[in-house]
């Protein structure tokens, strides 16, 4: 089988799949060797190499030069080995060229087989090596179709894949919108390589920024941290290496342009940036802007913080159905409680009640456990002896004592709690079905 023009061939084939030539090389002489066995049988030593000057592939038979043949296949007599080399003795291995002509139809389509195989294991291959390091990456492209909400798109060498999860709700696709998406993860299937996408992914926020801001694509900016609820509102916390150069003012650009081209992008998700802050209390304050801030109780061993901010900015500290707050304690990684100043007072003022009710106890006992951190009969019985002496410098069974009463008083509380409760029921369960329909009055009788 004469393969004219070969260099040519294989190297327009390596150019159009992106594989490289040596790849191909080795497929066509595997492919002719798998030829020449099949007509030869499969015990025949066949080789077939490339020959760049000849433009084509040779397949050569070699046999074994011995004095009395018993394997046809493999072996021939010395008279026959001399009419191929006059110098050759038993024992030598000589080749013969064949001619790939006459392998015929059934070890043809066997090379066929072996050539597309090892093209698409080739083109898998190099499809991977080219995405492999493209994560991290926003690629553009064709959406060809919608499979089961699964939205298969085009990228020119390979189909990727947009599931429904990374999808940001509320969006739609038709067969032949361009699309933009961030390359989250490659794997190598057995069908091929599966570019996953996503559009959910806060890293594709981060990565919109860094093609719209210079300062962060330069280093200069760095976004620390970046939270979203896909669709909806997203926040980033942004610091700046130069002190001449605002991080927030670099990332919202002149008259917001930088930052609306993120959100157009994102179809109108809001997007909060927020000014970042090595101390935890400050972080967290900017972070649930633009609420006013009254005061911040830091846990650190339970990462946790109570942040009490004035009743008219509740509403706007929690956001809508707790969003910002949310959002917040995600982007700072501490877990957040808000409090109005009202409740906080009234907490404050029970816990400090709690202590004066304590048997043993005086305003100064209390003030000093007070300003320590300890606020309550509660923290008192969970509190232990040495830290409770360390505190107060009360002698050791004093302080002792000081937690059997906090103790005590807290499982006389929950018992007052229990028996109210179940007092409660009681009421309820005498009064009648219809005397409840009847206190409530039908909403169709006041035309309503």
């Amino acid at each position: 089988m004469l393969i004219s023009d070969m260099k040519r061939i294989v190297e327009q084939v390596s150019r159009d799949r992106g594989i490289e030539i040596n790849v191909l090389i080795e497929t066509l002489e595997e492919a002719l060797g798998s030829a020449a066995r099949k007509k030869l049988g499969l015990k025949a030593d066949v080789e077939a190499m490339y020959n760049e000057e000849a433009g084509e592939i040779e397949v050569f038979q070699f046999k074994e030069v011995v004095e009395n043949v018993t394997d046809p296949e493999l072996e021939l007599t010395l008279k026959e080995g001399r009419k191929l080399d006059p110098e050759c003795e038993v024992g030598d291995s000589l080749g013969v060229k064949l001619d790939t002509s006459t392998f015929g139809r059934i070890a043809a389509q066997s090379a066929k087989q072996v050539i597309i195989q090892k093209m698409k294991d080739a083109e898998r291959n190099a499809v991977y090596s080219s995405f492999i390091d493209r994560k991290g990456e926003i690629i553009n492209g064709i959406v060809q179709r919608v499979d089961r909400g699964d939205i298969i798109v085009n990228l020119g060498q390979t189909d990727a894949i947009l599931p429904v999860r990374e999808q940001i709700p509320k969006e739609t696709y038709r067969r032949g919108d361009r699309i933009r998406a961030y390359i989250i993860d490659v794997r190598k299937e057995s069908k091929g390589p599966q570019v996953i996408l996503t559009r959910t992914h806060p890293d594709f926020l981060v990565t919109l920024f860094k093609t719209e801001v210079p300062e962060i694509s330069e280093s200069i900016v760095e976004i620390k941290s970046a939270v979203r609820e896909p669709g909806s509102r997203a926040k980033i916390a942004v610091s700046s290496i130069d002190h001449d150069i605002d991080p927030v003012g670099a990332c919202v650009g002149m008259k917001g342009s930088r930052v609306q081209s993120v959100v157009q992008e994102l179809r109108g998700e809001k997007i909060d940036i927020i000014p970042w802050h090595p101390d935890a209390a400050k972080f967290v304050c900017n972070a649930l802007a633009p609420a006013e801030i009254s005061r911040v109780i830091i846990d650190d061993e339970n990462m946790s913080m109570e942040v009490v901010v004035p009743d008219e900015f509740l509403s706007i500290a929690i956001g809508k159905k707790g969003q910002n707050v949310r959002l917040a304690s995600k982007l700072t990684g501490w877990q957040l409680d808000v409090k109005s100043e009202a409740k906080y007072s009234k907490a404050m003022k029970e816990g400090y009640d709690s202590l004066m009710s304590l048997p043993g106890t005086n305003m100064m006992l209390v003030d000093l456990l007070y300003n320590n951190g300890i606020i309550s009969a509660e923290e008192i019985s969970a509190a232990s002896v040495e830290d409770i002496m360390q505190i107060t410098e009360l002698p050791r069974q004093k302080a002792l004592d000081l937690i059997e009463n906090a103790k005590k008083q807290l499982v006389e509380l929950e018992k007052s709690v229990d028996v109210s409760s179940d007092a409660t029921l009681d009421n309820a369960s005498e009064e009648s079905p219809n005397s409840i329909e009847e206190s409530e009055p039908d909403p169709l009788e006041n035309g309503e």
